[in-house]
């Protein structure tokens, strides 16, 4: 393999990721519009925990002395059902590494749930549809 197709092959890889990156970012979109318009007084209570994202070293140690938490669900439902004290949802593809919890998600999931909360994986609209309804009807 030359330069130029190993620089072709890490375009294509790049793309790739950002492509599954912005999957996940469009299925929890539409899962909060769908909740919001769902479950209207409790719309406040499911937020998404901002920790992804490029920074630059300067904002990442303002982050991180502010209390950032590597590997912590990417949307919370603050309310205690069946219980739980909430539910921490992951939202991931079925596409390659991406799709696999880190070792520091795994981490915080076992924190989150020895601590009495429901931490779900959510890989479709419908399974959040699915688990949103069953945690909020008992």
């Amino acid at each position: 393999m030359n330069s130029k197709e190993y620089r072709e092959m890490i375009a294509r890889e790049t793309a790739k990721r950002r492509k599954t990156h912005h999957y996940e970012s469009r299925l929890q979109q539409a899962c909060k519009e769908w909740f919001d318009y769902q479950y209207p007084k409790w719309s406040k209570l499911l937020f998404a925990v901002p920790n992804g994202g490029l920074r630059d070293g300067f904002e990442a140690k303002i982050m991180k002395r502010e209390g950032i938490v590597a590997g912590v669900a990417d949307m919370i439902l603050l309310i205690p059902r069946q219980g739980y004290g909430s539910l921490c949802i992951e939202f991931k593809t079925n596409i390659g590494r991406i799709g696999r919890q880190s070792e520091q998600q795994k981490e915080w999931q076992a924190v989150a749930e020895a601590w009495g909360n429901k931490y779900v994986v959510i890989r479709t609209f419908e399974g959040f549809q699915s688990v949103v309804t069953d945690y909020l009807s008992r």
